[in-house]
């Protein structure tokens, strides 16, 4: 079943100053797509192509220029309070810029638990039994409830900014670059608890990168995008098989894993 929609959405982006309106900038043009419950989908560009435009227009924070998204096959422009309320808990976005993401004078307790105060009917104690639990699950001590964003690591921010996106029990959640910030091993424990999320719960994900190589051992399906244009859709085992330049830009932009030591049809040269 079908999740969340985009019918031929568009972007256009114009700025205004004392000197008047600037030109038109267009983000998005013409885009479609469909997530399914428990799916999880990839979506790949080049910085600058629209991706993380894509994705805010899906979470609701910004309104498309044309077109429209739908939540279980409503248009989002047209859901009552009490549908609006559902989506907000069910479809949830991660940034990449986790220090952007969150008010500087919450505690991370305070940051886990905000859509817990705005989403949900939980009292005082209930909130914070969950926020001890997100924190195990996402890896992070329980002292770390009372610090403030800056007081913690990057990488334990991102981690808290992950929790909070869990915190609702979400059916969809956007993760806008939102492991690129990691190191090698935290990238791997947030994609295998992620997946070990979807197993248990069946939590569908958008998973926005450039890095071909986070995709093809999380997603099933990939969207490459080019442009502000969807330029291919194709199974994350058959990458391989793109035909668009844009992919195989992509593909060919993989690093091998130590130097000398080629990738899977991308020979290293003997030329210095």
């Amino acid at each position: 079943m079908t999740l969340i929609s985009a019918r031929h959405l568009g972007k256009i982006y114009r700025t205004h100053s004392l000197v008047g309106a600037s030109a038109r900038k267009t983000v998005l043009q013409d885009i479609s797509l469909t997530i399914g419950e428990g799916e999880t989908v990839a979506l790949l560009g080049r910085s600058g192509c629209g991706k993380s435009t894509l994705a805010r227009l899906l979470v609701g924070l910004e309104r498309p220029t044309s077109g429209e998204v739908l939540f279980h096959g409503k248009p989002v422009s047209r859901l009552d309070r009490a549908e609006t309320k559902i989506f907000r808990r069910e479809v949830q976005l991660v940034f990449q810029d986790s220090p952007s993401a969150v008010n500087a004078r919450f505690t991370m307790r305070e940051i886990i638990a905000e859509p817990l105060r705005h989403l949900t009917s939980m009292s005082e104690v209930e909130r914070e039994g969950r926020v001890q639990e997100l924190l195990r699950l996402v890896e992070l001590p329980s002292e770390i409830a009372g610090r403030l964003p800056a007081q913690v690591s990057g990488g334990q921010l991102q981690r808290a900014c992950i929790a909070r996106a869990l915190a609702v029990d979400p059916k969809l959640i956007i993760l806008d670059e939102a492991v690129s910030n990691l190191d090698i091993h935290l990238q791997a424990s947030a994609l295998a608890l992620l997946a070990q999320l979807q197993r248990e719960s069946g939590v569908a994900y958008l998973f926005v990168t450039h890095d071909l190589r986070l995709v093809k051992r999380f997603a099933a399906r990939c969207l490459v995008m080019e442009e502000g244009q969807i330029v291919e859709e194709i199974a994350s085992a058959d990458f391989d098989q793109v035909r668009h330049p844009a992919s195989r830009l992509l593909q060919g932009a993989v690093l091998p894993p130590l130097p000398g030591v080629p990738c899977k049809g991308h020979p290293v040269s003997a030329k210095g």
